[in-house]
C-alpha cells in the first residue's frame, strides 16, 4: 500500500483517472452522433449491426485505450519505464476487456456470453498480473476421480471456454451459410432446408468433439457410454427417431416443401416450415398445426401444389325441369368465368349428372392457380355468381315438395300440403 503512494505511482493513478474522465466526456459527445449514424445503416447484416452497437456502448473504453497507449509510448521515450508501469498495467487490462467485450458479443446466448466474458476477463487480468500459474495450480488441485478419469475445475473451465468459442464459430458460420443458401434460387426449398440441417449437425458435432479432444478428454469412454444410452433410448424414443428419419426422407424426395398447400385429414393449409420432428402447417383461420413427419410419410396427403399450382374445383347444383338445360349450361359457364380467380385459358365446363326427383342435376368444373388464397371463398363466389345469373335469366332453383294425405278424411275434403 505504501508503494502505491510513492510520487510517480500516485502520478500514474492520477493520469489514468484524468484520461478516464476525458474519455467519458468525449464519449458523451460522440455517442448521439454515432447512434444517429447507425439509424441510417438499416441494410447491414445482423452481426455487423450488433458489432456496431457494441462499439457504441463501449465508446468510452475505446477512447480511453486510444489515448492511454500513445501516452505510455511517449513516457517510455522521455523517462524511465518504471514511471509508466502502472499505466501499462491499466492499459493492458483495458485493452483486454475491450477485445473480450467485442468478441463475446457474437455469442447469442446471454448466459453463455456473460460466463465467457467474465471468465475471460478474470483470466486475462490474472495473466497480466502474473498470477496464472498459482491460479491454475489451485484450480487443478480441486478435482475428483471417476475410475480412470480425473475431473478438475481447471479442466472443466477449459472445456467450457473452448466449447463456447467453437460453438460460437459454428453458429456464426451456420447463420452466414444459411443466408447464402436461402438466397440461392437454383436450390429448391426442400434442399435448402436439408442443406441447412446437415450443416448445423456437422458443424455443432465437430465443435463438440474437437472441443473435448482439445482439453484431453478421453472419447473412448464417451463412445461406449453413448452406445449404451443410445440402445436404451432407441426403445423408448422410437417415435422420435421415426419422425427424424421421416423428416430426412421428406427433404430428400421433395414430396412436400415450404409453401405447398396440403390437406391431411381435416387439416387444410400451407406448409410454413419443415422441422426435424414435425411440419408446421398454417390454416386459413390462422391456426398452426404441428404434424409429425411420420404421419406425412405413412398417411395419405393431398398436395395441391406438388407438380403445379393448378387446382380444379367442382360445384353441384340443380335447376327446374322447365328450364332449358342448354341455356343453363351456357349461363353457368359464363357465371364462373366472371369470377376473378377462375382461369380463362382452362375453360370451365358444365355437365348434366342426372335427373333428380325435383331438379335436373348439374356439375360445374373450373380451375384456379392460387389454392393458398383459399378454396371455400372461391366456391362461395362462384355460387353467388350462379345465383345472380339465374335470377337475371329467370332460371329457378327448385326445392323438394311433398303432399301429405290423412287417412279417414272424406273424398271432398282437400289434402294437407306441406313442403320442405
Amino acid at each position: 500500500m505504501t508503494s502505491l503512494l510513492r510520487p510517480w505511482n500516485a502520478y500514474q493513478i492520477g493520469i489514468a483517472l484524468g484520461l478516464l474522465l476525458v474519455a467519458h466526456l468525449l464519449a458523451r459527445g460522440l455517442a448521439p452522433r454515432f447512434s444517429e449514424w447507425l439509424r441510417h445503416r438499416e441494410g447491414w447484416p445482423k452481426w455487423r449491426m450488433r458489432l456496431a452497437v457494441t462499439l457504441r456502448n463501449r465508446l468510452r473504453l475505446i477512447i480511453f485505450v486510444a489515448m492511454i497507449w500513445p501516452l505510455i509510448w511517449i513516457m517510455r521515450e522521455v523517462t524511465w519505464s518504471s514511471r509508466s508501469y502502472l499505466l501499462a498495467v491499466v492499459a493492458q487490462l483495458a485493452l483486454a476487456w475491450l477485445v473480450i467485450a467485442i468478441l463475446t458479443r457474437i455469442i447469442g446466448n446471454a448466459v453463455l456470453r456473460a460466463l465467457v466474458r467474465y471468465v475471460g476477463w478474470a483470466w486475462v487480468s490474472l495473466s497480466i498480473l502474473g498470477l496464472t500459474d498459482d491460479t491454475r495450480a489451485l484450480l487443478d488441485g480441486l478435482a475428483i476421480e471417476i475410475a480412470d478419469t480425473r475431473l478438475s475445475v481447471w479442466l472443466i473451465l477449459q472445456a467450457v471456454m473452448i466449447l463456447a468459442v467453437l460453438f460460437t464459430l459454428a453458429r456464426f458460420i451456420t447463420q452466414q451459410s444459411t443466408q447464402r443458401i436461402s438466397a440461392n434460387e437454383d436450390i429448391s426449398p426442400s434442399m435448402q432446408v436439408l442443406a441447412v440441417k446437415t450443416l448445423q449437425v456437422g458443424l455443432y458435432g465437430a465443435a463438440f468433439f474437437i472441443g473435448l479432444r482439445t482439453v484431453g478428454f478421453d472419447l473412448t469412454g464417451l463412445a461406449v457410454l453413448s452406445g449404451a444410452i443410445g440402445l436404451g433410448l432407441g426403445f423408448g424414443l422410437q417415435k422420435v427417431v421415426s419422425n427424424l428419419v421421416s423428416g430426412v426422407i421428406i427433404l430428400l424426395d421433395k414430396s412436400i416443401k415450404p409453401g405447398d398447400v396440403i390437406s391431411l385429414g381435416d387439416t387444410f393449409g400451407w406448409i410454413n416450415a419443415l422441422g426435424a420432428r414435425y411440419v408446421s402447417v398454417v390454416t386459413r383461420d390462422g391456426r398452426e398445426y404441428l404434424i409429425p413427419n411420420e404421419d406425412l410419410i405413412t398417411g395419405q396427403v393431398v398436395n395441391w401444389s406438388h407438380s403445379n399450382e393448378f387446382v380444379r374445383l367442382d360445384i353441384h347444383f340443380g335447376t327446374a325441369y322447365d328450364d332449358d338445360p342448354h341455356m343453363v349450361r351456357r349461363i353457368a359457364v359464363e357465371a364462373a368465368q366472371s369470377v376473378e380467380r377462375v382461369l380463362d385459358f382452362k375453360q370451365p365446363v358444365c355437365h348434366i349428372t342426372g335427373f333428380g326427383d325435383s331438379s335436373v342435376d348439374y356439375i360445374l368444373r373450373f380451375w384456379i392457380k392460387d389454392p393458398t388464397q383459399g378454396l371455400t371463398n372461391i366456391r362461395g363466389n362462384v355460387y353467388l355468381a350462379l345465383w345472380d345469373a339465374f335470377k337475371a335469366n329467370g332460371i329457378a332453383i327448385p326445392f323438394p315438395q311433398r303432399e301429405v294425405r290423412l287417412l279417414g278424411m272424406g273424398e271432398g275434403q282437400p289434402a294437407l300440403r306441406t313442403s320442405d
